[in-house]
């Protein structure tokens, strides 16, 4: 663990360390230089393709990275947990990988296989499993603190978490994610107010595609009081075990959080299961359902159109049942 951190003396050579964020892009700089994966797969970055389509002025856009294969194919059941290695535990991560302390419980590291041109994990200390209650307020705290250059998402553990069975939440370039861009517009076009009160806002978003809820304020304590309600009115709704499945995205502007919750109905669609000539490998996740959708097979990167999209969305979001319910609840 002593190895593991830089300290701030250290990480001065490689930038500005006046705020966690300017940390971050500090420890990135150092991991650049210091460590060779870290080196390639961020050069690697330079090389990957893009495709936008267009939903009635909604951008999703689509990026082949192949860097991402493992995790988009991760094997997230129990069995083949048990089997492997917990690759966030700081006893396994590869040498060469350092990292900057956020708080007593968390460390954040850089991301060695990166969608974004500065892409963070940011785990606990200890192996706990992934779970945002109870989490939350660390969450609002990441936004808070590298909101002026990052945006912060967390994947549930049966949606999107390659490492279900160790509690993490992630960070990415601001504004790389159409949902940031769009999020305005979203909430005035399709957006219903389901709760207020002072500055804190709660909107149900139905663009056609994906079923969202933003949540908006101020004051961390009330945001966190809304989400917790939201949670367990969510549980209410599955029967599954464990954490109802939901993605979530965080980001800060003018001393305000923008939160978008997306409940899930399934952690991948249909097509992912199919042989491998008719297998499309998209695993959506909190990135996927933000609107920037990871393909890592280039023949999937061909073959993905419009249709096929909305299938994939239609599919993992929440059911039209289970959305009004959640809307029409008392806040």
């Amino acid at each position: 663990m002593k190895n593991l951190i830089i300290p701030d003396e250290e990480l001065k050579k490689y930038g500005t360390t006046a705020t966690f964020s300017g940390k971050a892009l500090a420890l990135l700089n150092q991991q650049k230089m210091e460590w060779e994966l870290c080196a390639k797969n961020y050069s690697g970055l330079k090389t990957i393709k893009t495709k936008i389509f267009k939903f009635n002025n909604i951008e999703i856009k689509l990026q082949f990275n192949p860097g991402r294969i493992k995790s988009t194919s991760a094997k997230v059941d129990k069995e083949s947990i048990k089997k492997r290695k917990c690759f966030l535990c700081i006893e396994n991560l590869p040498a060469g990988q350092r990292g900057i302390k956020f708080n007593d419980d968390y460390t954040l590291l850089c991301n060695p296989f990166p969608i974004f041109d500065e892409h963070y994990t940011i785990i606990n200390e200890k192996h706990t499993p992934q779970q945002i209650k109870g989490n939350f307020p660390v969450f609002l705290s990441l936004v808070r603190e590298l909101g002026d250059k990052f945006t912060v998402f967390y994947n549930g553990p049966q949606c999107g978490a390659s490492a279900p069975d160790h509690m993490h939440f992630q960070a990415g370039t601001k504004n790389v994610m159409p949902v940031e861009n769009e999020y305005e517009k979203l909430k005035r076009k399709n957006g219903v107010v389901i709760y207020q009160s002072g500055l804190t806002l709660f909107y149900a978003v139905n663009d056609g595609l994906r079923k969202m809820f933003f949540l908006e304020g101020t004051e961390s304590s009330a945001l966190n009081e809304i989400f917790d309600e939201f949670y367990t009115k969510l549980a209410d709704l599955t029967t599954a075990k464990g954490e109802p499945m939901m993605n979530i995205t965080g980001f800060y502007n003018e001393n305000i959080w923008k939160i978008v919750i997306y409940p899930r109905e399934k952690h991948r669609p249909s097509f992912y299961y199919l042989e491998d000539a008719e297998r499309l490998t998209v695993s959506p996740a909190a990135v996927d359902m933000s609107g920037l959708v990871i393909v890592p097979r280039e023949e999937d990167f061909e073959k993905l159109n419009v249709e096929i999209i909305k299938q994939i969305y239609s599919e993992v979001t929440i059911n039209d049942t289970g959305f009004n319910r959640l809307r029409n609840s008392v806040w």
